[in-house]
């Protein structure tokens, strides 16, 4: 990781105090003496970030509050949490009526409504309408619908959890409204990756969306950093890698089910995208 200057200050200030403070906090620095000046180095920009702003505050390391032991915080009931983020309810709730509604998948009369395309199902033999066919009878609600579509009690379950943890992250920092343009815009670009790669075909779930969450929290994060965006990093290497699995066919070579790789990947470019846009504009704004 690259080494950055986090301070450059004269000869004649004192940081032994802000020194003792980052030893205490078990933060990774060193401090050297170049040109005339005393520089103070961490390895990453974003930790630069926060020691920066940890200096703006306590720039004689007098910090009781940081190295007292914290109590727990209350927990929060579902209730709460609910009236907390309502849209990433009300996102969910959706997605669960149309699982209701859809029978878990099985109720083809429903889901050809909901589906990127129309079809119809002639004995064992599914038949597929292309996009500009579909699109021409002024069904444009398709090219958003199929992330509510979830086929079985698992694929609604990976997916509902997911967005309950990413979906609220995102409207505690930026708000409703702006996660509700990026849940409509990465499932566009989604649904569009897909049918782009694969033509024709029947796909649904919010794993697309999902991965437009994850690539906004992380490069957001990466630029202004803050506590709501801030993943563990075995949650981002595990999601990566399961792309990169999904994306060898290997699931497909077992017969386990397709699964929409371009659906993923291109939640996942456009939701790096809107987060370096984003974390620009918020790091600009700080």
């Amino acid at each position: 990781m690259t080494a950055v200057a986090v301070l450059r200050l004269p000869l004649g200030v004192d940081l032994s105090g802000f020194v003792a403070l980052l030893r205490r906090l078990q933060v990774p620095h060193r401090v050297i003496e170049e040109g005339g000046q005393q520089v103070l180095w961490v390895p990453g920009e974003a930790l630069a970030e926060q020691v920066r702003e940890l200096y703006a505050r306590y720039p004689d390391g007098a910090a009781a509050d940081l190295l007292a032991t914290p109590s727990a915080p209350p927990r929060e009931s579902l209730l709460t949490q609910l009236r907390r983020s309502p849209l990433t309810a009300v996102m969910l709730l959706l997605t669960f009526v149309v699982f209701a509604v859809t029978a878990a998948g099985e109720n083809f009369a429903t889901i050809r409504w909901l589906s990127f395309v129309d079809f119809r199902i002639d004995g064992e033999h599914l038949y597929l309408t292309y996009l500009d066919a579909t699109l021409a009878s002024g069904q444009w609600w398709r090219l958003i619908t199929p992330m509510l579509i979830h086929f079985g009690w698992l694929h609604l379950a990976m997916n509902s959890l997911w967005y309950w943890e990413l979906g609220r992250r995102i409207e505690s920092r930026q708000g409703a409204i702006a996660l509700l343009g990026l849940t409509l815009l990465f499932a566009l670009a989604s649904n569009f990756a897909q049918y782009g790669w694969a033509g024709p075909s029947l796909f649904g779930g919010l794993s697309g969306v999902l991965y437009g969450l994850l690539g906004h929290c992380w490069i957001y994060q990466r630029l202004a950093p803050n506590a709501a965006y801030r993943l563990p990093p075995g949650v981002l290497v595990m999601m990566l890698a399961w792309l990169l699995i999904c994306m060898t066919g290997i699931f497909e070579l077992l017969q386990f089910g397709a699964i929409a790789n371009a659906a993923h990947l291109g939640g996942l470019l456009t939701g790096c995208l809107t987060g370096l846009l984003g974390g620009m504009l918020a790091r600009r704004a700080a």
